[in-house]
């Protein structure tokens, strides 16, 4: 992390290392603006009074190692951050009026976004700042680690059976609840087959209808023009001495048939009037056919009219011609069959779900003993942990209860509330003396003895939980000696599978880490870049007897912080 203008501190920059960093310095140096600076990096809230004063605006900035895929770069990419070598870069603007501004790999983001990414990337334990396991969900999703496969396997049969559940619940709810509009459309439906069946529309039949009520509607001129064509072709038989076109083409014909002989084109032409004759024949027959046939009947219009009124009927409610008609009744019988299945599919969902919920009942027992057995080794080993971290009497214990749900599932005999994860409720409980009654954690222990015995639940949990940094400011507080050193060696136990850093005031515990750094103010009262400094060989020495002695020179502290190095290396 790069600090500009926070507090005490001018310009800084803080290197941590992969494993434990131990921050010291003298009281007022400014160590717990490494806190406060993380803090406001991971979305805390901004205060103008930070803002050191004179300057305009105070800065932190910091590079996280993030691995691909991960939620953390998951959700900064949603974000529109870009990733830089396989870091994730936050900076955090606080300005002297306490305006304050996020950027996120590179781009501007709501301050709600840090806040987001924090429960993924840092757990915060101090006098006042407790986040991670503090809350439920966590401690809960921290407990089903440490069991391992003995709540994994039955967890993952009850997820599958819970999402089974869901499913079926949520088709069943839809059909119960479009009931009444399911059957108002059935309604409708039967309403509109009913009509269509009166009717008995055909296909086209509205087509064959038009064009027969066109030529009856005309019959009287049809008549008379079919009666004058067929005159005109074949001769009028009240007018014997009129002329037609049979008879003409007949003598053009004859006329040919006489030379027809003498020059093969015209026998040619001969031989098409007598095609012409032909057809002139056939057409005449027709026409005569046709007048003969044509129905003037004025009770057959009539009748064609009201039918193509009934078809107009319902073209005009269920398609655009009769075809479409057909087609639609086709089409909504299909949908009243479906609609009316209905019941039987009810039947069948509700004996779905009431038998699943009876098999999730069974997995959330199975899942519920589980997590007992493993949250009571869980116990005994935070309790042990204490004992040796000056918190001899204090006992830590899991309360997993459930809440009674009429419309929940059936655990050991009554309803209970149930989720994705169980039917189980899991608080972390702490009871720091004989006579206490437990309770939450938060509750039950002062701000020292709180970060203690975060650090035991995260010792006990090492490797289980997901988080790859912890923080712990005033770990140390009230404690010496050799509770001291278990801190110290405890920590470094932590670091093995996180990043640990430790704000500290006891040299046992600065020990212990990976790196030593020292915050030092300058004569005007400031910390600059060259006021956080890593510490080692030597000045790591004067810096421990310092911090135990309060003389950097004294021999004998020297002694001592050679001892406690020497403790700590040969504990690594």
């Amino acid at each position: 992390m790069r600090i500009r203008s926070l507090g005490v501190i001018d310009d800084a920059v803080v290197e941590l290392s992969p494993g434990f960093t131990a921050v010291t310095g003298e009281t007022g140096a400014g160590k717990t603006m490494v806190v406060t600076s993380l803090g406001l990096l991971l979305g805390g809230r901004a205060d103008a009074a930070l803002v050191r004063i004179g300057a305009e605006k105070a800065v932190v900035e910091g590079r996280i190692t993030v691995s691909a895929g991960d939620s953390v770069v998951v959700r900064a990419e949603e974000a529109g951050a870009e990733l830089d070598d396989g870091a994730l870069l936050i900076s955090r603007t606080v300005s002297a009026e306490g305006r304050s501004r996020a950027h996120l790999g590179g781009r501007s983001v709501p301050v709600g976004v840090l806040a987001e990414l924090a429960d993924e990337l840092v757990a915060v334990h101090g006098q006042t700042d407790q986040q991670g396991l503090l809350k439920l969900n966590r401690q809960r999703q921290a407990l089903d680690r440490y069991a391992g496969d003995a709540v994994a396997v039955p967890l993952a049969k009850y997820t599958e059976a819970y999402r089974r559940l869901r499913a079926v619940t949520v088709e069943l709810d839809e059909i119960v609840t479009r009931a009444r509009e399911r059957a108002q459309e059935a309604d409708l439906l039967r309403f509109g087959l009913d009509e269509i069946a009166g009717v008995e529309p055909r296909a086209g039949e509205d087509v064959e209808l038009a064009e027969e009520a066109e030529r009856l509607g005309h019959a009287e001129a049809l008549s008379s023009a079919a009666t004058a064509a067929h005159a005109a072709l074949a001769g009028n038989p009240e007018d014997p001495e009129g002329i037609d076109a049979a008879t003409l083409v007949a003598g053009a014909q004859r006329a040919l048939e006489a030379v027809r002989s003498h020059d093969p084109a015209l026998s040619a032409l001969a031989d098409r009037l007598g095609e012409i004759g032909i057809l002139l024949g056939d057409v005449a027959g027709e026409l005569a056919g046709y007048a003969d046939d044509l129905d003037a009947d004025p009770l057959r219009l009539s009748a064609v009219e009201e039918r193509r009124a009934a078809l107009t009927s319902l073209t005009r409610k269920y398609g655009e011609d009769v075809a479409a008609v057909v087609t639609w009744a086709e089409q909504s019988a299909a949908r009243l069959t479906e609609l009316d299945g209905d019941d039987t599919r009810i039947d069948e969902l509700t004996a779905e779900r009431d038998a699943l919920r009876a098999e999730l009942g069974g997995l959330a027992q199975a899942l519920t003993d589980a997590r007992t057995e493993a949250a009571e080794r869980f116990a005994a080993a935070v309790t042990a942990e204490l004992a040796s971290l000056a918190m001899p009497h204090a006992r830590v214990s899991f309360a997993i209860r459930q809440t009674e749900d009429p419309e929940g599932v059936e655990v050991d005999g009554r309803p209970v509330a149930y989720g994705p994860a169980g039917v189980d409720e899991v608080e972390l409980l702490l009871a720091p003396h004989p006579g206490a009654p437990p309770r939450p954690i938060a509750k039950g222990a002062s701000g020292g003895e709180l970060s203690r015995v975060m650090l035991a639940v995260e010792v006990v949990f090492a490797g289980t939980d997901p988080v790859p940094t912890y923080l712990f400011d005033e770990v140390d507080a009230g404690v010496g000696g050799k509770a001291a050193v278990e801190i110290g060696r405890r920590l470094a136990r932590l670091a093995k599978t996180a990043q640990v850093v430790v704000v500290t005031h006891l040299p046992q515990v600065a020990a212990f880490a990976d790196r030593q750094l020292l915050v030092e103010k300058t004569n005007d009262g400031s910390v600059t870049r060259s006021g956080v400094k890593v510490l080692e060989g030597e000045e790591r020495v004067r810096e421990l007897s310092r911090m135990l002695a309060g003389q950097e020179d004294s021999e004998t502290a020297r002694a001592h912080a050679e001892e406690l190095l020497a403790t700590a290396r040969a504990d690594a």
